[in-house]
């Protein structure tokens, strides 16, 4: 077993949940180390099975205990004892997101491409500024439904059983190259925040035709991209696929 640190770390990635057979379902958070100014991922996180008090928003600083795992040896990853997690303060937008520019801006990576190539430091978080940014979707294959509720029917270590999230028919992507770098070749990444599928199951109701809700989602998503938006995406791999990275959060202050 390692040992235990306390970390204080402002939250800037909540990806989207995925069902575990331990925790009924987990959230893989990323952010900030103020300590360091280096990113780090914190899991596993049963957001929405924590108390209350506990349940964090993004750009919240946090105060957590945690320890480096024993299999996963990416450098950013740590095991978060979720009892630890205090709420410390929220990082608001004024002066176009002067405070939390002042975290941020001095870890990003010079391009995707040069994460791309730290693969081989076990390094597995970024952000980088894109450009020529594309939004696109596809129908997605859904898992199996049984396969999916099952971590939730059978495990019983909470006082209460979650609902499982229904499944999104849809995949959604970033396509785009690298600032500033004049030999990417461009790339092509799923988008993985908890934000997009959230704002596909809500805004079904608004939208009860299929191909507007996806029009309004490629709207806001667009938006945020947009030629007044000083954008950077926070991306990260999975473990077991290192080569495989997603985008996990946008960063878009005005410029």
């Amino acid at each position: 077993m390692t040992k235990s640190i306390t970390k204080h770390v402002l939250i800037t990635v909540k990806a989207t949940p995925n069902p575990s057979k331990k925790y009924q379902e987990t959230n893989c958070c990323a952010g900030i180390d103020l300590n360091s100014g280096q990113l780090i991922r914190l899991y596993p996180i049963p957001f929405r099975l924590l108390d209350d008090s506990k349940k964090f928003t993004k750009y919240t600083v946090i105060k957590v205990s945690c320890q480096k795992p024993l299999r996963d040896k990416r450098v950013e990853s740590y095991k978060v004892d979720q009892d630890s997690i205090q709420i410390m303060k929220q990082l608001n937008t004024k002066n176009k997101w002067a405070k939390r520019k002042e975290i941020i801006l001095p870890a990003i990576s010079l391009s995707f491409c040069q994460i791309i190539k730290d693969i081989k430091l076990n390094r597995s978080l970024g952000i980088f500024k894109p450009s020529n940014v594309e939004f696109s979707f596809k129908k997605a294959s859904l898992h199996n439904t049984k396969k999916v509720e099952a971590p939730y029917k059978q495990y019983r270590l909470f006082d209460r059983q979650l609902k499982p999230l229904e499944q999104i028919p849809f995949s959604f992507y970033y396509k785009f190259n690298c600032y500033n770098e004049p030999k990417c070749k461009g790339h092509k990444l799923s988008i993985h925040d908890w934000e997009i599928t959230e704002a596909y199951r809500r805004w079904r109701s608004r939208y009860p035709d299929q191909t507007i809700l996806i029009q309004k989602i490629q709207e806001k998503w667009m938006y945020m991209c947009g030629p007044e938006k000083d954008v950077y995406f926070f991306v990260g791999n999975i473990w077991r696929r290192p080569k495989q990275f997603m985008v996990l959060g946008i960063f878009y202050p005005t410029k």
